[in-house]
């Protein structure tokens, strides 16, 4: 607990912080969820200004994929040493590096003049979110350790982390009609700003790992494996699965993250301390965020193409018919963190959770080139928002929860490593499977036919649509499998303490 605390503790004669700290709490975890809306926003609200920024920079459609790409690569990749970063130096000063680092460069983005920069600038964003994500998260989780406080601040966290994506789809839509594509990288400005001013006035700057020092070899190796793996994903979507930049990449991705786990048995100062990997509960958090995080993917991508490709609808339209699912996620994300994660525990909300946005990734296969969104999706968009709600911001709750304070940052860097490579892994995979089942049924039939072209994308959907609900009952044979039975308890010595 910091100085000041313990002073103003003192003053009351109680020991405890002045009545203004639990206002406190909660103005942070109002900055905190302004930062990750930022991040989260970024891996999709580019998307929609795709081709209006192709269009104004005249880049090819094979390069397209980098602007997506070249964020992705930079943010999994740098992770856990933005997590490491911030348990050595300060979770401030790794905040407010993060969000003004995001700022600069997003403006540099914005102002892009041609291909080149405009990559440049998707990297260096990638690279300043992942010292910013895992910082805001760990700041929420050494903050908030009250149970019941702690439910209801990661209910709003997780449902930012799950709800982003579609908000960033609407926001991008808004901005690019409205403005200019080049406005949906300008916005973050004035984000951070907001975010700068309350992490400036709010945070202290504790450093509960400063007699560490950074695993420089660690590091490397997971910063080389993570990127050789989101790499050779996304290889397979542009290339093929029997291309060597595909395999080649995924094996030699899989060879690094195995010498890292090796390395971190031995390693004096190790980057991820296996003790954070071994608690069975944090194990299956794990899991299921990186499984919901590849299944999600097959809603906001290949349902945005439907949207817009055979209803018509316009980019900002496109974003407003994702909010149902969203208001449904941020519903069910409160009911699961607060009521019943706490009175039934994990093993029953989770699978349920999973359960349940299968159902409605199976419903959603339904649609048809002349379907209506009021019949055909809104309705499954709604279900599939209660079961990720019930998944996500529980998930990420139990996947930080007891860790002790100087492994915060580098936790909940795992957690979002988890998510980005689980959105690489479904990207990548479904883009696969739905262009062959595209390429399948135009076998034999008139390609000339623009209907018979646009039952091919519907079959590609469909396809997608089925493989994500494979992925989410995946998902919750998983969860069922390993969570443990009953309320979990927190450890009160793994607690982490106040800092303000």
């Amino acid at each position: 607990m910091s100085s000041k605390t313990l002073t103003d503790g003192a003053r009351t004669g109680t020991g405890q912080a002045p009545p203004d700290a639990s206002t406190r709490k909660w103005w942070i975890l109002a900055v905190v969820a302004l930062a990750q809306l930022m991040v989260v926003l970024d891996a999709t609200i580019v998307n929609i200004a795709l081709p209006s920024a192709q269009a104004d920079l005249g880049f090819s459609d094979g390069n397209r994929q980098w602007i997506v790409t070249a964020y992705a690569l930079a943010f999994a990749s740098l992770l856990l040493l933005g997590g490491r970063t911030a348990d050595l130096f300060g979770r401030k000063t790794a905040f407010l590096v993060g969000v003004v680092g995001f700022a600069a460069v997003s403006a540099l983005g914005g102002a892009a003049a041609n291909f080149e920069m405009l990559v440049t600038a998707r990297a260096l964003q990638g690279a300043f979110g992942a010292l910013l994500a895992p910082a805001a998260l760990s700041l929420l989780n050494t903050t908030f350790t009250d149970a019941k406080e702690r439910a209801k601040a990661f209910s709003v966290y997780g449902a930012i982390a799950g709800a982003g994506g579609a908000v960033g789809l609407l926001l991008g839509g808004i901005l690019t009609d409205a403005l200019d594509w080049r406005w949906t990288l300008y916005v973050n400005v004035a984000i951070a700003v907001l975010a700068f001013a309350g992490g400036w006035v709010l945070l202290a700057n504790h450093r509960d790992a400063a007699n560490s020092k950074l695993d420089v070899p660690g590091t490397v190796l997971v910063a080389a494996g993570l990127f050789s793996l989101v790499y050779g994903f996304s290889n397979a979507e542009t290339h093929d699965w029997d291309s060597p930049l595909t395999w080649g990449f995924l094996i030699a991705g899989g060879v690094l993250l195995a010498a890292f786990a090796w390395w971190q048995t031995r390693a004096a100062h190790p980057l991820l301390p296996l003790r954070i990997l071994l608690d069975r509960n944090r194990a299956a958090s794990f899991l299921a965020v990186l499984i919901s995080g590849a299944g999600m993917f097959g809603v906001f991508l290949f349902l945005t193409y439907y949207l817009q490709l055979n209803l018509g609808f316009s980019p900002t339209r496109t974003g407003v018919a994702f909010l149902p699912m969203v208001g449904a996620l941020m519903v069910t994300a409160q009911v699961g963190t607060t009521v019943l994660v706490p009175r039934i525990g994990p093993k029953a909300v989770i699978p349920l959770g999973f359960a349940i946005a299968a159902a409605g990734m199976a419903w959603l296969t339904g649609i048809g080139v002349g379907s209506s969104y009021t019949s055909a999706v809104l309705p499954q968009l709604i279900v599939i928002g209660v079961g990720l709600g019930l998944v996500m911001p529980p998930a990420m709750q139990m996947a930080t929860g007891g860790v002790a304070a100087e492994d915060a940052g580098v936790a909940s860097a795992t957690v979002n490593a988890m998510q980005q490579v689980g959105g690489s892994i479904g990207t990548a995979l479904l883009s696969t499977l739905a262009s062959s089942a595209a390429t399948d049924y135009l076998a034999g039939r008139d390609a000339t036919s623009e209907l018979v072209q646009a039952q091919a994308t519907i079959e590609s959907y469909t396809t997608a649509f089925w493989w994500s609900a494979g992925l989410f009952a995946t998902g919750a044979v998983i969860a069922f499998a390993l969570f443990r039975r009953g309320v979990p308890q927190q450890d009160a010595d793994a607690a982490p303490v106040v800092h303000m």
